[in-house]
């Protein structure tokens, strides 16, 4: 129980008064106390909230650390929206493996009149490879040549089968890694840029023509030829895609400048920006 001391030397209005002081200052401390604890729940929670950010993204990065990687990651790579295999090069040596080790019977070579372009193969597996699926590799040919960079819509590309390939050539000549002798008939198909990045079912980042990645992936940002480099859109395609390899898009996408198209979440079915 609270004692009130007085003091009798003083009036009882002085009395009053003094103990009138103290309230007054002892409240002040209480609320100024109250503003504290508040100050440091609202700096505890920011704190929280950011380290359970930083532990998410430690977590998406292990995630893609941990998961086994296909042995066709290593080169350019999507699934057709047919769910045929299609692989590419990303540089001389690339193509040389793409085209010895693994362009097999009845697969599909495709390749540019453009110099520096890489070799892309239509993985068969003993089924007829549709129009669409060779419609949209003669895209991601056109797509990560030469042509993203100089700001091109389209070039010539054509098709092939793998025996028309070799590296025979006429005495003196020499054929150097990546490059290749095209012997008979070559079929021209139509081509267009067309690019898309997104996040797979398995957590791979997978990179090429927009119909089949809008097929494969639940969540995707459509990427046109723009200003900027893409080490500058990286960060934000892994925000929108929601995972933490920025080397891995920039890895995933060709050379040249960008600008994000569009982003969406198949599980809205709507664009969101």
């Amino acid at each position: 129980m609270a004692k009130l001391v007085l003091d009798i030397k003083k009036a009882v209005e002085e009395n009053a008064a003094e103990y009138f002081e103290k309230a007054k200052k002892a409240k002040k401390k209480i609320f100024g106390a109250e503003e504290a604890l508040q100050r440091s729940m609202k700096k505890l929670d920011e704190l929280n909230k950011k380290q359970e950010k930083i532990s998410l993204e430690e977590e998406k990065k292990k995630l893609l650390q941990e998961r086994k990687k296909e042995w066709y990651e290593k080169f350019r790579w999507f699934f057709s929206s047919d769910s045929f295999l299609v692989i590419g090069g990303r540089d001389a040596a690339s193509n040389e493996i793409i085209i010895k080790k693994h362009a097999e019977k009845n697969d599909l070579v495709l390749h540019t009149d453009m110099a520096g372009s890489p070799f892309f193969v239509i993985k068969a597996k003993n089924k007829k490879i549709p129009q669409s699926t060779l419609l949209e590799a003669a895209d991601a040919v056109c797509t990560f040549s030469r042509a993203w960079k100089l700001g091109l819509q389209t070039t010539d590309v054509f098709y092939v089968s793998p025996e028309q390939i070799s590296k025979k050539t006429k005495s003196g000549e020499y054929m150097g890694k990546g490059a290749f002798m095209i012997y008979g008939k070559t079929n021209y198909v139509e081509n267009k840029i067309s690019l898309a990045i997104g996040i797979t079912k398995e957590k791979a980042i997978m990179a090429g023509p927009l119909n089949a990645i809008k097929k494969n992936c639940d969540k995707y940002v459509e990427l046109k030829q723009g200003t900027v480099k893409v080490c500058s859109k990286a960060k934000k395609i892994s925000h929108k895609l929601d995972i933490s390899g920025l080397d891995e898009v920039i890895r995933a996408l060709p050379a040249g400048n960008f600008a994000i198209a569009n982003f969406l979440s198949e599980h809205t079915k709507k664009p969101a920006q």
